[in-house]
């Protein structure tokens, strides 16, 4: 059994949801990364995810693709988040998770990615761009080094795909809330719910169940929780008090400290 998904099973033992907090490494300095996932771990997140800078980022809205410039303007590159993932688990019992578009994964190369990524202790990897059909060859790398491969289904993905994707899903399923891009929504729409409602039975005893997208306020993820996922995503919320609060180490890490509190206060069913 992974690292991930002993966490979910201690959570779900306690009545309470995983908390999953993402920053973009090297967001606003490599060095700040570090302070800043000090703060959420001692907040309460129970795995944390961080962003490989990236200069396409398709999947993410106006917030994280800031995030990822900033970050690459700081001179950030693949192997310098791996080597952050491993100094923030030499502090930590926190399982890290590395989101990565696909290019880095291919210019490197698999095998040599996936070694690094366990030689610097990632427990798994979310590669949104790679479509699980075409994603034999890395789902065996990955799992030959105990490596999860965490994938995405959106409200749009058909019964007989997304049972293709829990298959080849470990550590946990990322459910997109919604259609569109990352960045911060108002409210959780019913749509949302029912959807967790109708993946439910397709993850329920195979894999844990995290919805992302859209996660900004306490009272989604107490939604989200209670209809019964496993998890929740937060990343554009701890992302927007980065961005707002450059230059000011301290109050970057007391906010992202404080909404880490608050959303993991959110999860307890």
């Amino acid at each position: 059994m992974s690292t991930i998904k002993r966490v979910f099973d201690r959570l779900q033992s306690r009545g309470e949801g995983a908390l999953i907090g993402y920053v973009m490494a090297g967001d606003p300095s490599p060095e700040q990364t570090l302070l800043i996932a000090d703060a959420l771990v001692r907040g309460g997140v129970d795995v944390l995810e961080l962003g490989l800078p990236f200069s396409d980022p398709i999947a993410d809205g106006p917030t994280i693709q800031a995030a990822s410039v900033r970050a690459l303007a700081a001179g950030t590159t693949p192997r310098m988040v791996l080597e952050m993932a491993r100094e923030i688990k030499c502090k930590h019992d926190t399982p890290i998770v590395v989101m990565t578009y696909y290019n880095p994964v291919f210019k490197m190369g698999i095998q040599r990615f996936v070694n690094l990524a366990k030689a610097c202790l990632v427990d798994g990897l979310i590669v949104p761009d790679l479509p699980v059909e075409e994603a034999a060859d890395y789902v065996e790398k990955a799992k030959k080094n105990d490596v999860d491969t965490i994938f995405l289904a959106a409200p749009s993905t058909s019964k007989e795909r997304l049972q293709k994707i829990v298959t080849c899903s470990s550590g946990f399923l990322y459910l997109v809330s919604h259609f569109g891009v990352t960045g911060e929504q108002k409210k959780i729409a019913d749509s949302t719910l029912q959807l967790i409602k109708r993946v439910l039975p397709f993850t329920k005893g195979r894999v844990p169940l995290a919805v992302g997208f859209g996660v900004s306020k306490p009272e989604h993820a107490r939604s989200i929780i209670g209809a019964g996922a496993d998890g929740v995503i937060v990343g554009s919320a701890l992302v927007n008090v980065i961005q707002r609060n450059q230059g000011n180490t301290r109050v970057i890490v007391e906010e992202v400290g404080r909404l880490a509190r608050e959303f993991k206060t959110a999860t307890t069913r």
